[in-house]
């Protein structure tokens, strides 16, 4: 898995690439989850548009770092475009907990 970080306007994306599973991708995501956070990040836009496939173990690493950012003021958001990861995020109802949008423009929307 490859996980590549940028900004725009304030806000952290984090794209991620490849499989999104128990051990070591999962770990990698919320390592980097973790260091935005302790730099001071408040925003971050994770695309998920390029993971091939989310297990359980990936689904909490989002969760957590969703609901640690929103203790501390902060807001994640998803992107993630029709297929079996969108489907994966709208069996376990992830869709409906974090705002989850298609494109990487509508979650930016308001964020800035």
């Amino acid at each position: 898995m490859e996980i590549s970080l940028r900004q725009a306007n304030g806000v952290h994306i984090v794209d991620v690439r490849g499989r999104l599973v128990i051990g070591a991708s999962s770990d990698q995501l919320h390592q980097a989850l973790t260091k935005l956070a302790e730099s001071g990040a408040r925003k971050i836009v994770l695309n998920l548009n390029d993971v091939a496939q989310i297990d359980s173990s990936g689904i909490s690493a989002v969760v957590r770092h969703s609901i640690s950012l929103g203790r501390e003021g902060g807001v994640l958001r998803l992107v993630c475009g029709p297929g079996r990861v969108r489907d994966a995020l709208t069996v376990t109802r992830l869709v409906e907990a974090i705002p989850t949008f298609e494109t990487e423009a509508a979650a930016l929307t308001g964020l800035a």
